[in-house]
């Protein structure tokens, strides 16, 4: 799995990563969704990745999640940040994942 982030997404993201203690997770979040299959991506800082989780290379950043949810995903994707709208998207070349890519910090959404 690789992710490519914009301009626009990296200057959104860097504040949060500059300190070397905080690293990205792309979550599948099925939480309230009822399975597995319904879940929806989502952007996590971490402070330590899981013993589930592996790491992936990205543009800049590189990025964990948890193998057995990337079936669900292309091997190539970007994110995008939209500042007018306030939110990320992440998209593919075959399709768009969401143009409202949550981004959970210390628990809450950012």
């Amino acid at each position: 799995m690789h992710i490519i982030f914009s301009k626009t997404a990296v200057d959104r993201l860097s504040p949060y990563l500059t300190d070397g203690k905080t690293e990205l997770k792309l979550l599948h979040d099925t939480e309230g969704c009822g399975c597995v299959v319904s879940g929806v991506p989502a952007l996590q800082l971490i402070t330590e990745p899981s013993v589930d989780d592996k790491l992936a290379q990205g543009e800049p950043f590189d990025f964990y999640y948890e193998p057995r949810h990337e079936v669900y995903y292309e091997p190539r994707m970007r994110v995008d940040y939209d500042a007018a709208r306030d939110s990320f998207s992440l998209k593919s070349d075959s399709q768009i994942y969401t143009t409202n890519l949550r981004f959970l910090t210390k628990g809450s959404a950012a």
